[in-house]
């Protein structure tokens, strides 16, 4: 299954289902926001396969560009093979 998350209006990102998963449970107990942590949580636990951030409050938008500029790569790194972390690259290069 394909997923796909808009970062920013006119910014989209595609990746496996597996891989999208991946990114929103290394998001889902970083959040501050109880509330979109529990979204990301629905998304995955009823395979929606899709995330809209721009949906999101703007603090909680910016929250998640920081999180994955800050370390998504290096946790990616250590546990997928190096064209997933290659796919995460491009996903935090849509957060600028």
């Amino acid at each position: 299954m394909a997923a796909l998350i808009m970062v920013r209006p006119e910014r989209d990102w595609q990746s496996s289902g597996g891989l999208f998963e991946w990114t929103l449970e290394y998001l889902i107990p970083r959040l501050s926001d109880e509330k979109t942590a529990d979204w990301l949580r629905t998304i995955v636990d009823e395979n929606l396969g899709n995330l809209w951030i721009p949906d999101l409050p703007s603090e909680t938008q910016e929250e998640i560009y920081a999180l994955l500029r800050g370390g998504v790569v290096a946790a990616a790194a250590h546990e997928l093979p190096p064209a997933a972390v290659d796919q995460l690259r491009e996903l935090v290069s849509l957060t600028y």
